[in-house]
């Protein structure tokens, strides 16, 4: 099956298809990270994200339901260099050309990924399409440049659950036998919003004692406080966090009513509440690779970024904010927190552990903030 790959500027890439037949239209990212690909297809912030993924290989360990971030892939294609239509891991239940073809997800491989992931860096993303049905390059060109641009966009309101629901543990632990051991019984309540929540996310919550309550992306302030929580956590999730003016309006209402922890998109929202602001990335953040400082005590943490936006430090009222954590490969903000207020945040994924515990220290700060505040 062949397939091609249109840019907006006009570039085009030819190589072998895989996954589904068909088209699809995205924002065209790359992801730096070496392994966890299956962690990629299913994590709802790539909702409206064809992803180039650095890694050579992909596809050789197969996929398993254990691996899913969620109950779906959310990437809208694939870019590999080489794309493996076997697979060989004692865990894998289906090959990865079998389960994204089962979910609709169009792949090209056979390119020069580090050619195109040079023209992304030199000339930031930008949208594109990939076809495995039209081979008039023209025809797709002029379709990449009329998908909708992800600036503007609220995706959150698109991914998030529509009904509220109890989080049901459905595996071990994430913490290791050389870590803290679980809580067994969980002791206090936290209403989780969700942006596009990652399951390991939960996971971790569960982990550190907590029963989870997950909310749509639309729920009030009030309908939160109402569920009695010990604190309130903001999930990661896809798009543009300015347009999400109903996010950032309930947590106005909910700062200083409850501990709140923020990640990703999450973090974003928080900074646009305090009144702050945003902007977009050149070509991202995504990846499992990316060197964090935390400012309170030096330390370097090696983190899972997946992001295009970014908050900018110096819109942030810094008698009321202290910037907490900042990426040491291009100086943006990945942390923040109030100073008076119980709340905090962080731009990267602790949950997803590529140090891999340098940054579970975060969920143990949010359960003692909650501790502290319930007294």
């Amino acid at each position: 099956m062949q397939a091609i790959l249109a840019l907006e500027d006009g570039r085009i890439f030819r190589g072998e298809g895989y996954g589904a037949q068909g088209e699809c239209r995205g924002e065209v990212v790359f992801n730096t990270s070496l392994t966890g690909y299956q962690e990629i297809f299913t994590d709802p912030s790539y909702a409206g994200q064809i992803v180039v993924l650095t890694n050579p290989q992909i596809g050789n360990y197969g996929t398993n339901a254990a691996d899913n971030e969620a109950a779906k892939p959310y990437i809208e294609g694939l870019v590999t260099r080489e794309f493996s239509p076997i697979s060989s891991n004692w865990r894998s239940q289906q090959v990865a050309d079998e389960y994204l073809e089962r979910w609709r997800v169009p792949v090209i491989s056979e390119i020069d990924t580090r050619a195109l992931v040079r023209h992304l860096r030199s000339n930031g993303v930008m949208r594109g399409v990939i076809s495995t049905i039209e081979s008039d390059p023209d025809v797709l060109i002029a379709t990449a440049r009329s998908i909708r641009k992800m600036d503007g966009t609220d995706l959150a309101g698109v991914v998030t659950t529509r009904d509220r629901y109890e989080w049901q543990n459905d595996g071990p632990d994430p913490l290791r036998a050389d870590e803290e051991p679980a809580i067994a019984s969980p002791d206090l309540h936290v209403v989780a919003y969700d942006y596009g929540i990652k399951k390991n996310i939960l996971r971790m919550l569960h982990a550190e004692g907590c029963r989870v309550t997950v909310v749509p992306a639309q729920t009030s302030a009030e309908d939160v406080l109402a569920l009695k929580p010990d604190g309130v956590f903001l999930s990661n999730g896809p798009g543009d966090p300015e347009p999400v003016t109903y996010a950032q309006e309930n947590i106005r209402r909910l700062a200083g009513r409850a501990p709140i922890f923020g990640i990703c998109l999450g973090h974003q929202l928080i900074g646009l509440a305090l009144g702050g602001k945003t902007y977009k990335l050149k070509f991202g953040h995504h990846g499992g690779n990316h060197p964090v400082k935390c400012m309170e005590n030096g330390k370097v943490e090696i983190t899972c970024h997946n992001h295009n936006f970014a908050v900018d430090p110096g819109s942030l009222n810094p008698s009321e904010v202290d910037l907490t954590h900042i990426d040491l490969n291009d100086n943006t903000l990945e942390g923040l927190r109030h100073r008076n207020l119980p709340l905090f945040s962080v731009q990267y994924h602790p949950e997803a552990s590529p140090g891999p515990h340098d940054s579970h220290y975060l969920f143990r700060d949010f359960r003692k903030m909650m501790e502290e505040w319930k007294g």
